[in-house]
């Protein structure tokens, strides 16, 4: 999965590290999820490459309105973010703004594609966390941890993680797999939700399944987690089995369509970066 990238180590700890002139630099801009875009440079082999902080400074973008802000580290290389609130005035000879998917690709560097996710949702929460929420002055960098604090009233905000489920339901030697309505991801995927206010990650994937399928479910099982700055979320999958009918009554708002199965009916995921691939592969090599 995209945060199995041994023997790198993602470090997290809080620093306020100055950049040097050949640190990676992260570059987004856009206003809403459909909107972002990452400032990348492909090469001939159809690589991702990020702005150095060099590349940033020597063009005149990094200023005391816009100025780098520390990320983490992969091994001993440093990951800083442009903080520049998402506008789109960075333009550098031979970079390009294009979908954050584009970190999702398995063929990317490794490390890349935690880096750029983790980046992203740290984009995102800094972008919508520049007021406020409690008396609407600007918020300033806390200084010993990974927060923003607000000089007037003291409000502490940290990261947000919005924690869901990802859910195999099996039914014998099929397993119901589903294709989402309205989003920018068209592929297969199974089951998934947000767990809400009170209730247990069990309690998610039995509400889920019945609301989006109208089935009941028994056996639930923890099988792996995984973070994905695409969406900010911290992602439980589970698997659990069919308690009653197999019949299938779809939420229309969530789903385009759903169905079963069967194992040796499905195709070999060829990327499995993410916990869905990597469940429903699970599914088809009959690991779980």
């Amino acid at each position: 999965m995209i945060q199995d990238i041994a023997p790198m180590q993602l470090h997290l700890d809080y620093s306020q590290k100055q950049p040097r002139d050949g640190d990676t630099v992260f570059v987004f801009r856009g206003s809403t999820k459909r909107e972002d875009r990452a400032l990348v440079h492909m090469d001939p082999e159809h690589q991702p490459h990020i702005p150095s902080y060099k590349e940033l400074s020597d063009a005149g973008y990094i200023t005391e309105a816009a100025p780098v802000q520390f990320l983490f580290s992969i091994d001993d290389k440093d990951y800083f973010l442009l903080n520049n609130g998402g506008k789109d005035d960075v333009q550098l000879p031979g970079y390009e703004y294009t979908p954050i998917r584009t970190f999702c690709d398995r063929t990317v560097l490794p490390g890349l594609p935690l880096a750029g996710l983790t980046a992203y949702h740290l984009f995102f929460w800094y972008r919508d966390n520049t007021c406020c929420g409690r008396c609407g002055h600007r918020m300033i960098p806390f200084e010993t941890e990974r927060a923003v604090i607000c000089p007037e009233c003291k409000n502490l905000v940290f990261p947000k993680l919005m924690p869901a489920v990802i859910i195999g339901v099996r039914n014998g030697n099929k397993i119901l797999c589903s294709r989402y309505a309205g989003r920018e991801y068209k592929g297969v995927a199974l089951l998934a939700g947000f767990c809400e206010i009170g209730e247990s990650l069990e309690q998610t994937v039995a509400r889920e399944v019945e609301e989006e399928v109208n089935c009941r479910v028994k056996n639930i099982t923890y099988f792996g987690s995984q973070p994905w700055g695409l969406d900010s979320n911290l992602l439980a999958g589970f698997f659990c089995d069919l308690a009653d009918d197999d019949s299938i009554t779809i939420d229309e708002h969530e789903l385009a369509s759903a169905g079963w199965v069967d194992r040796s009916e499905l195709e070999p995921m060829p990327n499995v970066m993410s916990l869905t691939a990597t469940m429903i592969e699970a599914f088809r090599k009959g690991d779980v």
